[in-house]
């Protein structure tokens, strides 16, 4: 006679144990930010002082860019279409973040090869059901362009073509008033609202102390004050001394 535990099948694995975590939502939604979450650091007046090391990089960098200018050789639309081709694959994906009036913010990623109609389905589907009837068009400014599905120079491009990759900030308009002030919270759906997130805490640095300073002085030479080339230096009074040609010309 067989075993009758043999015949015994084991038990059903608890559905509850097995279930697969909940997958993560494929937005972000961010709260406006707050004051406290943006503090505000107060720079010392010698911040704003042009150092001989500034003016030397601005002179290059304005070299740099004439000399490119003037050497650039003429694109073929074939040379253009192999640069659009490197700029896709550099950036496969586009974080598109939408900003409403009252400075929140939802975000999503999107292939860059989307046009701009697959954002407009998202922010749609997104909104309330009262609101999802009301027009609103996306912007970005200054300077303000508007990218509307109907714009034959906008639908048929893709968000890389449209320079939003790798990410890029819209604002949103209404054609109701209502959801245009900063006072009117975002018209979204519940369900998005109740995932809000504060803003990511930016980063603080610490100032470097070789900041402003020529290389003699970072090898270790001796220290020369800084010279304001812009407005002149300051005297033993904190007042600023400025350059004669500068008092005839606010006369």
């Amino acid at each position: 006679m067989a075993d009758s535990s043999a015949s015994t099948q084991a038990p059903a694995p608890d559905s509850a144990s097995t279930s697969a975590p909940p997958a993560k939502p494929a937005f972000r939604y961010f709260r406006a930010p707050s004051s406290a979450q943006q503090p505000r650091n107060d720079l010392p007046d010698n911040y704003f002082d042009v150092t001989p090391a500034d003016v030397r990089a601005q002179q290059a960098s304005l070299a740099a860019r004439r000399d490119a200018l003037q050497n650039a050789p003429l694109r073929t639309a074939a040379m253009r279409e192999t640069e659009d081709k490197k700029r896709r694959s550099r950036w496969p994906e586009t974080r598109i973040r939408i900003k409403f009036a009252d400075r929140s913010v939802l975000e999503k990623t999107f292939p860059s090869t989307d046009k701009i109609r697959a954002v407009y389905a998202f922010v749609r589907s997104s909104l309330r059901d009262d609101v999802k009837p009301i027009k609103f068009v996306l912007y970005q400014s200054p300077p303000k362009r508007e990218y509307k599905v109907s714009d034959p120079k906008v639908r048929d491009l893709s968000l890389a073509e449209l320079d939003f990759a790798p990410s890029s900030v819209l604002l949103i308009k209404f054609d109701d008033e209502r959801f245009d002030h900063s006072d009117a919270p975002a018209p979204l759906d519940p369900a998005i609202l109740s995932l809000a997130e504060d803003f990511p805490t930016p980063p603080v640095f610490a100032p470097d102390p070789n900041a402003g300073k020529d290389k003699d002085d970072r090898a270790g030479g001796a220290s020369r004050p800084r010279t304001n080339l812009a407005f002149g230096k300051k005297d033993d009074n904190g007042e600023r001394k400025y350059p004669k040609w500068f008092k005839i010309g606010q006369k």
